[in-house]
């Protein structure tokens, strides 16, 4: 029984003794020093790998030093992205340059648009402050070639009467008339001389419609008064001297060219009577001349014949 004991606690001894590890080497227990060129690692810090020490040249990239230039890289990126960021807002404000420039020619077209006119009646411009003419005021016609037309050789006196002669007569109203074309108007006085005078004072510048003597002075036709007594005017004032034409011819276009407007409804007979007078003063208002009543110049140039 002893013995069985006893065998029993060898074995349990030796259970215990066989768990138990074996004692470390001298030579583990015994701590290695850090090889020459070798930083020894502070204790509790994971050890890495060992930097080699140099010992000249330049000094060693450090893992900051690698962030650092790692970080300049996004930075030098940016400024071309800047830049093309900065480039591209330029052509937007050059495209939208372009769309206010297009806008601003839109806007001139727009200008061009006008209500349409009424066929058979005349256009009416704006008349200048005042009710004076203007550049503005005069809209030239289109070109007109001179005619030659077959006038009787009387006058109807019953749709133009003749006018009586009053010595140093003016043109009334003709003071307002402003401008160098109107000078001839604002100078007119009616003359009284006989024949003699006039062809010594005028010469060859002499022409007869319906037998009564006309001169000519400064680009207008003029009635002579008292070179022949009965002769007959119908008119007392200047004609404009269009296109070296007697003065019933001059009258006969102008009486057609406003036939062809619709201003006058009467006969092309080359006399300065009441409906011809009338149809110059409707004409001359609604585009915005001086109401003279007359054949001017400036009547002319707007009608398109000179």
């Amino acid at each position: 029984m002893r013995t069985f004991v006893v065998l029993i606690c060898s074995l349990a001894l030796a259970c215990v003794a066989g768990a138990q590890p074996p004692p470390e080497k001298k030579e583990q227990g015994k701590k290695k020093g850090a090889p020459a060129g070798q930083v020894s690692q502070p204790h509790g810090k994971p050890v890495g790998k060992p930097q080699p020490t140099r010992t000249g040249g330049p000094p060693p990239r450090t893992s900051e030093y690698g962030k650092a230039k790692g970080g300049a890289h996004p930075t030098q990126m940016n400024k071309p992205a800047e830049y093309s960021k900065a480039k591209g807002q330029a052509q937007v404000t050059n495209a939208n340059k372009s769309a206010e420039l297009e806008k601003t020619k839109g806007a001139g077209k727009g200008k061009g648009k006008e209500q349409p006119e009424v066929s058979g009646q005349p256009a009416k411009p704006n008349l200048p402050a005042g009710g004076k003419p203007g550049k503005a005021g005069v809209a030239a016609g289109k070109p007109l070639k001179p005619q030659h037309f077959d006038l009787p050789k009387q006058p109807n006196t019953a749709k133009a009467p003749a006018v009586q002669f009053q010595q140093g007569r003016h043109i009334e109203g003709s003071e307002n008339w402003q401008g160098q074309q109107y000078t001839v108007f604002r100078d007119y006085r009616s003359e009284w001389h006989d024949e003699n005078w006039w062809r010594g004072h005028y010469h060859n510048n002499i022409v007869f419609v319906f037998g009564a003597p006309y001169y000519w002075n400064a680009g207008y036709w003029f009635p002579a008064w008292g070179y022949y007594p009965d002769a007959y005017y119908a008119w007392d004032g200047p004609i404009y001297a269009y296109n070296h034409l007697p003065p019933d011819q001059v009258i006969a276009n102008v009486q057609s060219a406003l036939q062809q407007q619709g201003y006058y409804s009467g006969d092309v007979d080359g006399l300065v009577g009441p409906l011809t007078r009338a149809a110059l003063a409707d004409y001359q208002r609604d585009h915005g001349l001086y109401e003279t009543a007359a054949i001017d110049q400036p009547t002319l140039e707007s009608l398109g014949m000179t």
